[in-house]
């Protein structure tokens, strides 16, 4: 068992999802932020491809939170194209806040008021180990694809062009 009573409340939560969900990893907290994909791989020295970003789409006014690799874009046409929807429009920062319950940067793939159906960027799977926002923007923790994919009960999906 380990002593996360350091972390923040939020990613206390995260850190128990994954408890709950049989997944060995540990949430740890960065002195700077990680924020944006560039931050966290130069704060973990990892490629910038292996940050899992969090973002959170409106399909067809429907939540979808994309865990998507951070060496690309989302590609909104090819999001809707494998999503069968009309629109994908990006969630507002205040949208973000109360679906996830927590800010952008440090949105997690769980620890969410309500479970949001998420997809995952198939290029995250190029990847040995994943880093995932751990629920604040100085919060990250380590995953394999399939971590990510039982963790979240998501969906491989292609995103972008790559």
């Amino acid at each position: 068992m380990t002593d996360d009573q350091h972390l923040p409340e939020r990613s206390r939560i995260v850190q128990q999802h994954l408890t709950e969900a049989g997944i060995v990893s540990q949430v740890r907290e960065l002195p700077d932020s990680t924020r944006t994909a560039a931050d966290a791989a130069a704060a973990l020295g990892c490629e910038v491809g292996a940050i899992a970003s969090s973002l959170l789409f409106l399909a067809d006014d429907e939540p979808i939170l994309v865990m998507t690799s951070g060496r690309h874009r989302v590609d909104t046409d090819i999001l809707a194209a494998q999503l069968a929807a009309a629109t994908i429009v990006m969630a507002s920062a205040k949208q973000v806040r109360a679906i996830t319950g927590q800010a952008i940067g440090g949105v997690a793939p769980v620890g969410h008021p309500a479970p949001i159906r998420t997809v995952i960027d198939t290029s995250l799977n190029d990847y040995e180990t994943i880093w995932a926002a751990g629920g604040t923007p100085h919060t990250v923790m380590p995953l394999t694809f399939d971590q990510l994919t039982v963790l979240t009960r998501g969906t491989p999906v292609r995103v972008a062009e790559d």
